[in-house]
């Protein structure tokens, strides 16, 4: 079996746009930004012998203010910077109700099947209680980027982080027993 760590997108792994203290994706290929230390948090989960593996809400282009080809680019600019397994990408709104959108685990145990991931081992990085929510009841063990959005937060959480860089060194330092 597979250890993965499953991350959000926008705010884990790129800058997000925080307007009235809420995060919003990049609306173009011209807005992304790698958030610092991300290449080098990435490479050290890899070489530990972790898949990387995106989950990532994108209901704006179910709502029509974004167009899927916009968020194919910018997932496309990521894996040519980053050495991702794979994007796994819910277009959903909310009132869809679709497996793939956090917080149900949809997309975490798809990947899990298809890459037979031992989800116990494995990791949720997120900033929104949506993703932490999606990682506990996948089974995985959950790590928040917390930036102190004005939205609920998560109940409970295993690790509660500043940054993606300090989520991978708790993350190597568990595989290590250090922790």
């Amino acid at each position: 079996m597979n250890r993965a760590v499953f991350l959000d997108r926008d705010g884990v792994i790129n800058r997000a746009y925080v307007r009235e203290g809420k995060p919003y994706p990049p609306s173009s290929l011209k807005e992304v930004t790698i958030l610092p230390g991300v290449p080098q948090a990435l490479e050290a989960l890899r070489r530990a012998g972790y898949l990387l593996i995106v989950v990532t809400n994108q209901p704006d282009v179910s709502r029509g203010s974004t167009l899927r080809k916009t968020v194919e680019e910018i997932n496309t600019y990521l894996s040519r910077h980053l050495r991702i397994d794979e994007f796994y990408c819910c277009f959903h709104d909310t009132i869809d109700g679709c497996d793939c959108r956090k917080p149900r685990p949809g997309a975490l145990l798809a990947a899990a099947n298809k890459y037979q991931i031992d989800l116990n081992s494995s990791y949720m990085v997120g900033d929104r209680s949506k993703d932490i929510e999606a990682g506990k009841r996948a089974g995985c063990k959950t790590v928040f980027i917390d930036y102190g959005y004005s939205e609920k937060q998560p109940q409970s959480v295993d690790y509660r982080v500043a940054s993606l860089s300090e989520a991978a060194q708790i993350i190597l330092d568990l595989s290590k027993g250090e922790i």
